[in-house]
């Protein structure tokens, strides 16, 4: 069988009620799981608020009002604006450093000048102007006022109701001021511009007397310390015979140079006596050798010899070529070339021995030479060692005096300048008499009266709303409880409790046996709840009207030509024999008991097709009875004789009797009467229904409202609604068709 999916029963749909597939929503699923959650839209929210409309209106006119009489009972205030610019930099009229750095760099530097400007010391120096005539004008408006249990002072008043404005992108700064006499705020927002200059060039004199004060002090210490080094160096040059130290070193680097070169001197003559008294030394073994030397053969009297020996050599040569060796001549000349060749031994030995003489004195020179330049050096390095902490005096003096000297002219400078008047900021703008008011403002407060009280109303609806967690609107029935919305049964008033039991029947409401055929029809749309023999009705707390939905269900489908029976099984308080006015003497009680059979407790005839079993009385054991085999008995035998059973069943937060029977059943009906059940029991009943293995045909709302059915089923229930059940009735002249 193909079947049909309607719209969700809160929205826009044609037809009132919601199919949620095979299971009915909620069947083997949790209320409010992923699978059944319905959200809340945008229309319900809408609904919310149309229902509680009247919360709105009343805390709209309560702001609204007291807004009205805010504004035009509150003391006017009037505003008065005086300006400053502040200047980058201080003005130049010395090139000499202040004292105070006032100079604008960045936005820190502005919003220190305005914090200034926001100071306590300067709201007190503006209290502090105002005396006599104008001080009582200031604190006329405040008479009576306290601080704590003191009367409020001026300056606690003009703290409350100045305000400095930095004006953005420039170096101006606005000094608002508000009071109820438009002078006074003038006069006040003028004082605080002259305070702030006054305050800045206050504040820079006595930094600068100060600094005065503090640069005497060091230039005292200054001097007191360069006279100590003056002292010390001077001690240290007559300890150290550093009168004359430049002098001195001069003399010292000039013997230094001299003793340098004469030792270069004795040097080099060491070195040529040296090699001369070797070559002697090499050659002494034979002294014709050292005739071969040239500082030695270069003497006279050595060269003298040896032309001798030559030449008395020669003359012996030409004598023995005449003579013999005895020959007197040849004696002579051979005695004579031997005293000439002694003479020149000697006077070679003599040669040797001046070289060797030469070389020894030169060697003595030279080491004296170096003993002097030693000593000269050594006297050289202890003038530089004492010259060394000499200079470290000397610089410490200069240094210290020039220390002396800066601080000096520095406290000249200071001392000048702080004489001089000088200012970073200048008025922009005199503060005049406001022409109207600044306070209250009419149509601000207005518009926040109005929009505050649409918002706190609003808030308040839904706030209203929050706290009320009573079932009403089909969201509450399918998003929260997780059932399906079947049937809506619109509320009864006025008739008695016989009459609402079978008003699908005597027809005296229209409207509401429309509704039981619509429920009927729901019911029959399912394979499952059309082809349920045996239907459970029950509901979260007594007072919900399942006996009322029992009762007018089972006459629908008795009208349909189905044979249909109703079995009161609420032990504990029994009601279907009162909706069909008879007696409750034998039922359900004595069948379980096997004191009556079905026959003798069946009420039959009641109306075409419908047969009672009353409960029988109050059972002591209501449990033990629906527990027992002779009900399972019963339930089975009422299945071979009847179409449908409907079962009036006690509710479900109070006992546990429902879920008793529920196995021997095909399915239930959870009935919720409008606006009285919270949604929480509602929900814990569902569940408890859901979790056993029998479907839940769906919810059913009994009692609703039709004042304020519009607001959350105003397609369901409509005025044209009404007048078609009217208008229908009086053409038929019968009741409307089924």
């Amino acid at each position: 069988m193909e079947t049909t999916k309607f719209e969700k029963g809160s929205g826009s749909g044609a037809y009132p009620y919601t199919y949620y597939g095979n299971n009915y929503g909620a069947y083997g699923a949790n209320p409010g799981s992923a699978d059944t959650a319905v959200q809340r839209g945008f229309q319900d929210y809408v609904l919310i608020l149309r229902e509680r409309v009247w919360y709105i209106v009343v805390v709209f006119l309560l702001v609204f009002s007291s807004a009205l009489i805010y504004t035009f009972t509150k003391t006017k205030d009037y505003m008065s604006v005086s300006s400053v610019q502040v200047f980058r930099r201080d003005p130049v009229i010395m090139q000499v450093q202040g004292v105070m750095d006032n100079e604008i760099r960045s936005a820190e530097d502005l919003n220190t000048q305005v914090k200034v400007l926001e100071s306590l010391a300067i709201v007190q120096a503006v209290a502090d102007r105002l005396t006599g005539e104008d001080l009582r004008q200031f604190m006329a408006p405040y008479a009576g006022e306290m601080e704590g249990d003191e009367p409020i002072t001026p300056a606690t008043v003009i703290y409350e109701n100045r305000k400095v404005v930095p004006i953005r992108l420039s170096l101006i700064i606005q000094v608002q001021y508000r009071h109820p006499d438009k002078f006074i705020a003038a006069k006040v927002a003028n004082l605080f511009i002259d305070e702030f200059i006054a305050h800045n060039s206050r504040l820079r004199i006595e930094e600068s007397m100060k600094a005065v004060d503090e640069l005497k002090v060091r230039a005292d210490q200054q001097r007191r310390r360069v006279e100590e080094i003056a002292i010390s160096l001077q001690s240290y040059r007559e300890k150290n015979n550093l009168v004359s130290l430049d002098q001195r070193k001069d003399i010292v680097t000039e013997k230094l140079k001299a003793l340098s070169t004469y030792v270069t001197q004795t040097t080099a003559r060491l070195n040529d006596a040296e090699v001369r008294w070797k070559q002697v030394q090499e050659r002494r073994s034979s002294l014709a050798a050292l005739i071969d030397l040239p500082f030695i053969s270069s003497q006279q009297l050595i060269a003298q010899l040896v032309q001798q020996v030559s030449s008395q050599k020669i003359l012996l040569a030409q004598l023995r070529e005449r003579y013999r060796d005895k020959h007197p001549k040849m004696i002579e000349a051979v005695n004579s070339l031997t005293q000439t060749e002694m003479e020149l031994t000697r006077a070679l030995n003599t040669a040797a021995a001046t070289i060797e003489a030469e070389y020894q004195t030169a060697l003595r020179n030279d080491q004296e030479a170096r003993g002097l330049l030693a000593k000269q050096e050594a006297e050289s390095l202890e003038l530089d060692r004492a010259a060394v902490e000499y200079t470290n005096l000397d610089r410490d003096l200069r240094i210290s005096e020039q220390l002396l000297q800066a601080t000096l002219a520095r406290m000249k400078e200071t001392s000048v300048t702080s004489t001089i008047e000088t200012q970073n900021a200048r008025w922009v703008d005199r503060a005049t008499p406001a022409l109207r008011h600044y306070s209250p403002n009419i149509p601000l407060n207005l518009a926040l009266g109005i929009l505050g009280g649409l918002a706190l109303g609003t808030a308040f609806a839904f706030f209203v709303a929050y706290i009320d967690d009573r079932v009403k609107s089909s969201y509450d029935i399918e998003g929260v409880i997780g059932l399906p919305l079947v049937g809506i049964i619109p509320e009864i008033k006025r008739l008695e409790q016989p009459e609402k039991a079978q008003i699908v029947v005597n027809n005296q409401d229209k409207q509401v046996a429309e509704a039981f055929l619509a429920l009927h029809s729901s019911l029959r749309l399912k394979d499952e709840s059309k082809n349920a023999q045996a239907l459970l009705v029950t509901s979260t707390v007594p007072g919900e009207g399942k006996s009322f939905v029992s009762t007018n269900l089972a006459l629908t489908f008795a009208a349909h030509g189905e044979r249909v029976v109703i079995i009161d099984c609420d032990l504990r308080k029994p009601n279907i024999h009162k909706s069909f006015r008879i007696e409750n003497l034998k039922g359900v009680i004595d069948i379980c008991a096997g004191s009556a059979s079905i026959e003798e407790a069946l009420v039959k005839g009641m109306h075409p097709n419908l047969d009672v079993i009353p409960a029988g009385g109050r059972a002591k054991n209501p449990t033990q009875i629906l527990n027992s085999k002779g009900f399972e008995v019963m339930i089975a035998d009422l299945r071979k004789r009847y179409d449908r059973i409907f079962i009036d069943t006690p509710p479900l937060a109070a006992v546990s009797d429902s879920l008793i029977i529920l196995p021997l059943v095909d399915g239930s009906v959870f009935t919720i009467y409008f606006n009285r059940v919270r949604r929480k029991a509602a929900q814990f009943a569902a569940r408890r229904l859901l979790e056993v293995n029998v479907p839940c045909f769906g919810a059913v709302l009994n009692g609703l409202n039709l004042a304020v059915s519009g607001y959350y089923y105003a397609q369901y229930y409509d005025k044209s609604y009404k007048d078609y059940y009217i208008t229908m009735a009086r053409k038929d002249g019968e009741e409307p068709a089924r």
